[in-house]
């Protein structure tokens, strides 16, 4: 190893056991960009003792580590674990050209590099940048504060290339997460328009398209519809691809011909097979509409009542109904109760996140808040109403926080687009 000049920082050799010297600029000391440590790669010393004379000039409060061949700089580079910025000479006993810059990207891809070429050699530099190097220097041109600037933008440079490559990948993955979450929302299934289905999904998963909330409408070859409402307790990833699940088993159960109750134990089943907690539970509400007009079998498991639209009269709905789906597995019982249909009459169901919204410092929309809202809203066609409960809603709980659970409402009836009052 060459001998330092007086006063000037000693150049400590990149050999296995060494303590890695760093590189300190006091502008910045909460960041790690001013904290690398800077790896001269150089196997010529009368080189190397320039550069360490140019920084020992420089703005830089430095010291650096050298390396007289690739390999050892690999095994530097290996060990280290603060950011390094790589003054790479390209004429090394063990390697030649631009292959350099290519082996210390393979042995650390987020080292920052700058290349040193001869004075006849400033096109190599231009290719080790489109390589992956952040700058080249021309060794005959040096001075402190040219060094100093390559050394710092190097490393600012490979810090925002870090970033950006950062940002695309949770670009890409949020694209296709939404792409998942989309291609999973559920599209109704109904063989002709003599059924309308109007719903408004509303995850209380920031960024999420889903929760744990789930809908569903199924019309098989007979001509009756088949509809679905549920709620998954919690609100992460985990309920909403439990909700997914969930809402799969009962459409396929549905066009397997399963009867009413059998769905529900069957959901149930997945229920407890799937949950990550064996506190997670569900609450269900199922519909039947025969094809005759008349009625609709309604089975409830924990789940809200209903709201019951007829002309522009809006009442509420509570059938008699069983315990939620998981909270004892196996005991649950589920009646089904008949109500009558007058023609043109509407079903509205919602999870709990539509009304438990607080509406004051120390209350809660609640079921008589959300009835009255429909009750002023009973004029209003199937879509504009339920957007009217979801907005009216929203906008009571907006000074108190907002609406923090996930909201679904499923607005059903007979009757084509025309016949929607």
């Amino acid at each position: 190893m060459t001998e330092s000049p007086v006063g000037a920082p000693q150049i400590s050799a990149g050999a296995p056991g060494i303590p890695t010297q760093q590189v300190g600029i006091p502008h910045r000391p909460e960041s790690p960009l001013w904290t690398a440590t800077i790896l001269l790669v150089e196997d010529d010393a009368g080189d190397a003792m320039l550069v360490e004379e140019m920084l020992s000039d420089s703005e830089l409060d430095s010291a650096l580590t050298w390396c007289k061949t690739l390999g050892e700089a690999r095994t530097f580079l290996r060990a280290s674990t603060a950011p390094v910025c790589v003054l790479l000479d390209l004429h090394l006993p063990d390697v030649h050209g631009l292959d350099a810059v290519r082996q210390i990207l393979e042995t650390d891809d987020e080292a920052a590099i700058v290349v040193l070429t001869g004075l006849e050699d400033s096109g190599t530099g231009l290719r080790a940048v489109a390589g992956g190097a952040q700058d080249y220097l021309v060794k005959g041109r040096l001075g402190p504060e040219i060094l100093s600037r390559a050394i710092r933008y190097a490393l600012q440079r490979k810090e925002v290339e870090r970033a950006a490559a950062a940002l695309r990948a949770n670009q890409l993955m949020a694209q296709e997460n939404a792409r998942l979450e989309r291609g999973l929302l559920p599209v109704p299934l109904l063989r002709d328009d003599l059924f309308r289905a109007r719903a408004r999904y509303e995850p209380g998963r920031v960024h999420g398209l889903l929760s744990g909330d789930f809908y569903d409408v199924v019309q098989t070859a007979d001509g009756t519809v088949h509809a679905v409402i549920g709620d998954v307790s919690g609100h992460g990833a985990a309920e909403a691809a439990l909700g997914v699940c969930l809402r799969v088993a009962w459409r396929t159960a549905v066009l397997c011909g399963t009867s009413h109750v059998e769905q529900i134990a069957l959901l149930e089943e997945i229920l407890v097979a799937e949950r990550s907690d064996a506190h997670v539970f569900a609450t269900v509400t199922s519909l039947v509409f025969p094809p005759d007009r008349r009625s609709v079998e309604i089975l409830r498991a924990g789940h809200p009542g209903l709201l019951l639209r007829q002309g522009t009269g809006v009442t509420w709905v509570e059938p008699e109904g069983g315990m939620a789906l998981g909270l004892l597995p196996g005991t649950g019982r589920w009646p089904t109760v008949d109500i009558p249909l007058s023609p043109g009459a509407g079903l509205v169901l919602f999870t709990d996140g539509l009304f438990e919204g607080r509406d004051g410092p120390e209350s809660r929309l609640g079921e008589e808040g959300l009835l009255a809202m429909a009750e002023a809203n009973g004029h209003l066609p199937a879509s504009a109403f339920v957007d009217a409960l979801v907005a009216g809603a929203a906008e009571g709980a907006a000074p108190y926080g907002g609406l923090a659970d996930d909201v679904a409402v499923l607005h059903l009836a007979w009757g084509s687009e025309d016949d929607e009052h």
